[in-house]
Order: C-alpha cells, then sequence, then structure tokens
C-alpha cells in the first residue's frame, strides 16, 4: 500500500510502547501504520535489520540508545522523537535514596561505573535483560533498580521514583530516551518525507548526531562505560561527554559548546580531547 508504513519491533510492552508512540505521530499525516513484531529472545539490534533487509516491515523502531556507533551500510536512520525525560531515576518500594547504600539492580556498564564512583556503598546486583521482568522483580525483592526517567513513564512506574539523578553528574548515555527510527536507504522518498516531517524533533536529532558523532570518533568497545549528553539552547548545542573506568575510580570528561552548524564537529572534537586526556588507555 502506498499510503501505509510497517513498523517493525520487539514483541515486550515497552517495545510495543515504542512503535505505539511513533505511529501515533504518523496518524495525522493520513498514512496507516502496521506493527510487525520480531519475537526473539536475544532482543537483538541484528533480528530488526534482518527482518527490514527481509521485506517483513519497512522501518524498525529502537531506543537510540541501543544504536552502535555505525549501522549496516544499507541502513538509514530516519527520525528521532522528542526527547522527555533523559535522566536516570532510583526505582523502589520505599522512600529512600542512592546516599543510604542500598542494594541496586542494573546491567549497565555506565550505570555500574558511575555507582562505584559516586556511591562506593551500594551493593550492585545483576538483573534480567528484560526491564519489564526488572521491574516484576523488583516488586518481588528488597533492592532498587536505576533505568531512565522515559522508561519509568512508560512502564507506568513513575510512583516509585525515590530520586532524580541529575545529568550534571550522572550523565545519560549516547541517544538517552529518545526513539529511533532506521529505516532502508532505498526506502520510497514520499514515506521517508513523512518520517521526518511527522516524526523527528529536529532539536533532539540535532543533539543525538552530536552524541553519536563523539561515539563513532571515540570508538570504544560495547562494554566500555562511555556517556555523552548533548542539550540545546539559544541556537547552541552543549555537549557533555567521556569515559569512566569500569570500576569507576577514573572519569575522563569533556564539555564544548558550538553552533547548530557545527555540531558533528563538536562531537569529533570532544571525543578527541578525551581520548588526548587519557580516554585512550580507558577505551581498550
Amino acid at each position: 500500500m502506498h499510503n501505509h508504513i510497517r513498523i517493525g519491533t520487539f514483541s515486550n510492552k515497552l517495545a510495543l510502547n515504542q512503535a505505539d508512540d511513533v505511529a501515533s505521530l504518523i496518524k495525522p499525516s493520513g498514512y496507516t501504520t502496521k506493527t510487525i513484531t520480531v519475537d526473539t529472545k536475544s532482543k537483538s539490534l541484528r533480528e530488526l535489520e534482518n527482518g527490514l533487509l527481509k521485506g517483513a516491515f519497512e522501518v524498525f523502531v529502537i531506543p537510540a540508545s541501543f544504536l552502535p556507533a555505525r549501522l549496516n551500510d544499507t541502513l538509514e536512520l530516519i527520525a528521532f522523537t522528542k526527547r522527555e525525560g533523559v535522566n536516570d531515576v532510583l526505582i523502589s518500594r520505599k522512600k529512600t535514596s542512592l546516599t543510604a547504600g542500598l542494594t541496586i539492580g542494573t546491567n549497565s556498564p555506565r550505570r555500574i561505573a558511575f555507582l562505584k564512583h559516586f556511591y562506593p556503598k551500594t551493593k550492585i546486583v545483576s538483573v534480567p535483560e528484560n526491564i519489564e521482568s526488572r521491574v516484576k522483580k523488583l516488586r518481588a525483592d528488597d533492592y532498587g533498580l536505576i533505568i531512565s526517567h522515559s522508561d519509568a513513564k512508560r512502564l507506568e512506574v513513575e510512583n516509585l521514583i525515590a530520586e532524580q539523578i541529575e545529568t550534571s553528574y550522572f550523565v545519560p548515555g549516547v541517544g538517552q530516551a529518545s526513539i529511533a527510527v532506521v529505516c532502508h536507504k532505498k526506502l520510497a522518498f514520499d514515506k521517508k518525507e513523512i518520517l521526518q516531517r511527522w516524526v523527528n524533533d529536529e532539536e533532539t536529532e540535532d543533539c543525538i548526531r552530536t552524541e553519536r558523532s563523539f561515539l563513532k570518533t571515540f570508538s570504544a568497545a560495547s562494554n566500555i562505560p562511555v556517556f555523552g549528553y548533548a542539550n540545546y539552547e539559544g541556537g547552541l548545542v552543549t555537549l557533555k561527554a567521556g569515559v569512566i573506568s569500569v570500576n569507576g575510580k577514573q572519569v575522563i570528561k569533556a564539555k564544548r559548546t558550538s553552533t547548530i552548524a557545527e555540531c558533528k564537529e563538536l562531537g569529533k572534537k570532544v571525543a578527541e580531547e578525551v581520548l588526548q586526556n587519557g580516554g585512550a588507555a580507558l577505551s581498550r
């Protein structure tokens, strides 16, 4: 169908919620949508890529924070939804804070390293990969979770937020709190235009592409705790990004501001500064 877009995603609640958000943004355009799920235990980006390349769907949605620095050459990042709730939050059944020396469940290398650095009394435990399973386990066991505010909202657990963690020191991961839409480079022009006009938020796109420029230049392994957050204000983009050692003892970061026109170069310059100041040793 000409005025119809097939959207691929995973079959869990959070992924379906993200696909629904994108579909609702497309709806006013007059185009219809259908969500097609990839039911796999691995929840691997490769599964979505394969579905797209085989024609099972025309685009797929995925958290921008899950994207590697470089995509398959045949694919294109076509849109980023508006960022909301970019900061991390502490989810707990109790009224408490991170200074209390809690037991925290997370598998994120960045969050683990930041906890070791800023809250050394914290005990860290491994949790299920599926975020919905983490929340269920939280309700049954006596520990807290750290997730993004945007995920807490989507999972309807904002009532369990015990603490908002400031981005000034607990810097988010690259792309956090935005849904990325990926298509084949040969997708019909009219459909690309619809996605860019109705789904893409230009300020968010500028910021995340700045962060991704940092990530590409830094070129660290996926298990290295890298962070990067760009924000837009007054026609300028400010990027704070860096790397933290796995044990949390060493943080190397940089912060710079540039115009929108130079934002990709900004990401590259911040990465080069971090690498030159010792980040290269931590990225191996």
